[in-house]
């Protein structure tokens, strides 16, 4: 990787270098994490002030009502978080008989929350500073309000248009019964409220406490089943990483209920093609990267659960060398395949990362799942509930099938990078499913083509949509879309503002020696700041 002060992308930025550093989806955020750093934090205390903030500066992809999950380096070990929740108790398969698939939006798709126990478990175990200083930034910006960004008024006009009518979203989200528009201040006293209880209280107040109540009385009121009983028995897990090598690079992932396995499949996938002889922009190694994609997405989509219930297909099944080399050989080096489900056993959102100068690194991603998630908002309290719970099957043979106290399927996932000489890269995709797609891109982008940070964020980026079917930004040079149409791809073109069908990307890459360089996406309202 080599830093460059222009390169071939429609993009003006250049990669931000410094000995601290924080990379988020919104300035206001990355600011709020660099105070923590120069009041004398950790990256630790920098990534929290800044999830933290997110919840209330950008509601339209995460909130106090999301899940968490977090990769840290403490300069010396690497440490993986699950603080995703859990199904409620009541959540049997009975009470969705009758239905083709899970509800996306409503009471009956929310999970317990987990980000507040992420944010409460990360301070405890390796932050430096009290747990109420990292608040204070975004209670201020709760309590004051906030200039409306034009990329999140876009996207909170969207959201108004199709959950103003549920329980509690216009009484929070559409004062004087609309969107802010762009450039409009944005308060939320009752998000301050809840914000500063969570402060003072260490999450007991939501978990254990006041707000635990409310959000069961709210759900009582709609005959939805979430109690204060699953609040209470909400558990994060230290759950460590899984891994796939790529040469000499390592990519680290959260084990499922995440997708982040697919991500290390694409990528053991790739290892044993031919794409190492390729250009980083050649339509044969783009290609290549859609076919591994769409190999592991269809085995995510088939296997992958939460961890307790993958029992018939397990990691060590997915990831097995012998089989992911068997699925490559299925790869037409000239022609695009609708591949299907393999055998491996016989038989929405925002990302930050932030990285200091004693060397810890951090990759930490938050979300509602769509948006604003279920739209479900407690009043008087600014928490927007996910719907994490759409993620469930609906098919009784399946290992993800809807079930009580557990875990969804998860699209979130954050990224770490490790190398021979220890950490490379903190790094995360947003958007869904183009998550797992993301983390390849930028993998391959900066480690086997030599980008820096900003330019791999900045490249035209490709989605695998379903059967032979591809979105490309419309930055995509016409002569790569062709050649990929060529080989049987069915091209759609999206324009590179579609935040979440493209996801915002955030890296974090360690230079050799000392500091860091750090890249951020312009297709949301990204930021890197660094001294």
């Amino acid at each position: 990787m080599k830093l460059r002060a222009t390169h071939p992308y429609p993009s003006r930025r250049s990669a931000v270098a410094a000995d601290n550093i924080v990379a988020t989806s919104h300035p206001l955020a990355a600011q709020a994490g660099l105070r923590m750093l120069a009041q004398g934090g950790n990256a630790v205390d920098a990534a929290l002030a800044a999830a933290i903030a997110l919840t209330v500066v950008e509601p339209t992809g995460n909130g106090i009502g999301s899940d968490a999950f977090a990769i840290l380096w403490d300069g010396a070990q690497l440490h993986g978080l699950n603080a995703s929740g859990r199904s409620p108790a009541g959540w049997t398969a009975e009470r969705f008989a009758g239905r083709k698939k899970m509800p996306f939006r409503g009471w009956e798709s929310v999970t317990v929350p987990g980000a507040v126990s992420a944010w409460v478990e990360l301070s405890d175990r390796f932050g430096k500073l009290p747990f109420e200083k990292l608040f204070e930034p975004a209670v201020g910006y709760a309590e004051d309000g906030f200039p409306v960004s034009p990329v999140i008024a876009a996207l909170w006009r969207r959201a108004a248009d199709e959950l103003g009518d549920q329980p509690g979203f216009a009484e929070t989200f559409m004062p004087g019964g609309r969107a802010p528009r762009a450039g409009e201040y944005f308060a939320s006293p009752g998000h301050a409220r809840t914000l500063q209880l969570i402060a003072e209280t260490k999450g007991k107040a939501f978990y254990e406490g006041g707000i635990a109540a409310e959000i069961a009385d709210f759900a009582r009121q709609h005959d939805a089943v979430l109690t204060r009983a699953d609040m209470a028995n909400h558990t994060v897990d230290w759950c460590g990483t899984i891994v796939k090598s790529f040469d000499d690079n390592i990519l680290h992932e959260i084990p499922p209920n995440g997708q982040g396995i697919a991500a290390l499949m694409g990528l053991g996938i790739l290892g044993n093609t031919e794409i190492r002889e390729m250009q980083a922009d050649d339509p044969r190694a783009l290609h290549l990267q859609i076919e591994a994609m769409k190999l592991a997405l269809r085995d995510a989509e088939s296997y992958v659960a939460d961890l307790d219930h993958m029992q018939s297909i397990t990691v060590d099944d997915l990831l097995d060398d012998e089989y992911l080399a068997a699925r490559s050989r299925e790869i037409d080096l000239a022609r695009a395949t609708d591949f299907r489900a393999g055998a491996p056993k016989q038989g929405g959102t925002v990302y930050l990362t932030a990285a200091d100068a004693s060397g810890m690194m951090v990759s930490f991603i938050q979300s509602n799942y769509a948006g604003f998630g279920s739209g479900v908002v407690v009043p008087g309290t600014g928490i927007a509930l996910q719907n994490r719970g759409a993620g469930f099957s609906l098919d009784p043979a399946h290992q993800n099938h809807v079930g009580p106290n557990k875990r969804p399927f998860h699209t979130i996932i954050p990224g770490f990078l490790m190398g021979p000489d220890g950490p490379k890269m903190s790094f995360g995709v947003m958007g869904g499913p183009m998550q797992a797609q993301g983390h390849v891109q930028m993998v391959l982008r900066t480690q086997l083509f030599g980008q820096d940070p900003q330019m791999a964020v900045d490249a035209p980026r490709w989605r695998v949509t379903d059967g032979l079917g591809v979105a490309c930004e419309t930055a995509m040079p016409e002569a790569t879309v062709e050649a990929l149409r060529a080989m049987g791809h069915q091209i759609t073109l999206e324009a590179p503002d579609n935040a979440f069908g493209f996801g915002g990307a955030q890296l974090i890459h360690r230079l050799p020696g000392r500091g860091y360089v750090a890249g951020s996406d312009p297709r949301k309202d990204g930021a890197a700041v660094g001294f």
